[in-house]
């Protein structure tokens, strides 16, 4: 008697998912490449937390195995324009060479080390992530250094990286520019209008216009017309 072939089962992938046009690009791409995706976003007192809104409805939308939005209290709120309303947004641009006053200290590093903790649970190997490092404004934790030492260490720290279940950092679009981002959303199906990039929103939910996020995007869409 011959034995019924069955397809093997699907690689899981943890996506980090904020709900802005990097992040659905990533997520929209993993489902491409046919992972079973559990999207993850952290809800960690951001003054742009309407994101959080686009990343429920983009997870339904991209059919998500799972979607968690986890809650972290950081405690160096006070210490970023993200998650304190007493530093201002920049809203001129960001000089080169500096580390702007939107970093949130060690932000990545929490969320992929959660990211991982799940992945592990899980029994994903994948953890993806919509870092850049062409338009990535000068923060620290979207190089491909800090990203390729969070692998190494996920290796070293966990039970299934000691016995031999590797997990790898998948960055898609580290090299891409925000132009390259969109077209390739595009492609994948992503709306733009499904999606949300402004730190500094107003109180009815309409973006500034002005910040550094808000201007990555829109020159990318001046560019793509």
């Amino acid at each position: 008697m011959k034995m019924k072939m069955t397809d093997p089962p699907p690689v899981k992938a943890v996506v980090l998912l904020s709900g802005g046009a990097d992040s659905a690009t990533c997520l929209a791409l993993a489902r491409k490449k046919g992972r079973e995706v559990y999207a993850l976003s952290f809800d960690y007192g951001q003054r742009h937390r309407i994101e959080l809104s686009y990343a429920r409805k983009l997870a339904r939308r991209l059919g998500c195995r799972a979607h968690r939005v986890a809650r972290v209290d950081l405690p160096g709120s006070a210490a970023s324009a993200l998650t304190s309303r007493k530093i201002r947004v920049p809203k001129g641009g960001v000089r080169p060479g500096t580390i702007p006053a939107t970093y949130v200290p060690a932000r990545n590093a929490l969320f992929l080390a959660h990211a991982l903790s799940w992945a592990e649970a899980i029994g994903a190997r994948e953890i993806w992530i919509g870092a850049n490092v062409i338009d990535y404004s000068g923060y620290p934790d979207c190089r491909p250094a800090f990203l390729r030492a969070f692998e190494r260490m996920a290796n070293l720290g966990t039970r299934a990286g000691v016995t031999g279940r590797r997990f790898q950092i998948v960055a898609p679009l580290l090299k891409l520019s925000k132009k390259e981002i969109f077209r390739l959303g595009k492609a994948l199906g992503i709306d733009l209008r499904w999606t949300f990039s402004c730190y500094d929103p107003q109180p009815h939910g309409k973006s500034c216009g002005r910040c550094d996020s808000c201007r990555l995007r829109n020159r990318a869409l001046a560019d793509l017309e």
